[in-house]
């Protein structure tokens, strides 16, 4: 496995990509969404696995997401997304409303190499009545029950970042089983992780239904604490006064960039 620098890995995101990342607990590869923002790729149609946070509130104010697709975006403790909230308020986004079986369905779908997954739960909500490529069918094998299908999901890339890989390009994911699905859903996915073994991640049988095998990897990098302000499972808290901050600063245009300043200086010091 040849590894690759961060500023190369964003690379192969493309302007107007279709781009889905995890939620906040799964690992979000935070160095390179600021690498990201450097590269200035926009045109982006944003899906979020299900939901996301500060990750998607840069890249909504950053101007580099023309449609998000999510079941919802917060800060968690720290309250709104601000550049979120004012982009959706003031019409600067397309947003397809979702619910987190939706999503998983869609990647789902896309996993199996079918147009749609049957769901349940959504008959009867608001959300279906905006969202018309969700269909509501008769069961073909029950009279008078109808059923939500929702379209296949395939994103062009999915982006996130893991405590280890190895050298053969295996990516441990511990129980963060959305990691995989977007992973098997996706044309390419790009990964950041905080460090590479020499020894493969599948030599123990215990350990080896936890690891994303190389198959489903077009790219690694090392960035460590990569997730940071946000947190790693089993590696680092997130730093809430840090998240609390941006929730601060963030709330007006003047405050976001004066922020973002900084974070990108501190960011590109640490690649």
């Amino acid at each position: 496995m040849a590894l690759t620098s961060l500023d190369d890995l964003v690379a192969a995101i493309p302007s107007g990509a279709t781009l889905s990342v995890p939620a906040d607990y799964s690992g979000i590869a935070m160095a390179a969404t600021a690498a990201l923002v450097r590269h200035g790729t926009g045109g982006l149609h944003l899906i979020c696995v299900p939901a996301s946070g500060m990750q998607t509130d840069i890249l909504v104010g950053e101007g580099l997401v023309a449609t998000l697709e999510t079941s919802a975006v917060t800060l968690g403790e720290a309250g709104g997304a601000p550049r979120f909230q004012a982009a959706a308020r003031d019409g600067r986004l397309k947003l397809i409303d979702a619910t987190c079986p939706a999503i998983h369905a869609g990647l789902l779908a896309a996993q199996k190499g079918v147009p749609f997954m049957p769901i349940r739960g959504i008959i009867g909500s608001d959300v279906l009545k905006h969202r018309a490529d969700w269909k509501v069918i008769d069961n073909p094998f029950a009279g008078g029950d109808p059923i939500v299908i929702v379209p296949a999901i395939s994103p062009d890339v999915a982006l996130f970042h893991a405590p280890e890989a190895d050298r053969f390009g295996n990516v441990r994911i511990g129980r963060r089983r959305e990691l995989a699905t977007m992973a098997y859903a996706a044309k390419k996915t790009l990964v950041t992780v905080e460090r590479i073994s020499e020894t493969s991640l599948l030599a123990d049988e215990r350990d080896a239904a936890g690891v994303l095998p190389a198959l489903y990897v077009s790219e690694i990098t090392i960035a460590q604490r990569g997730a940071w302000p946000l947190g790693l499972w089993g590696e680092y808290a997130a730093d809430g006064a840090e998240i609390a901050r941006y929730a601060q600063m963030a709330r007006t245009p003047q405050g976001f960039r004066a922020y973002m300043d900084g974070f990108l200086q501190r960011t590109r010091a640490a690649a």
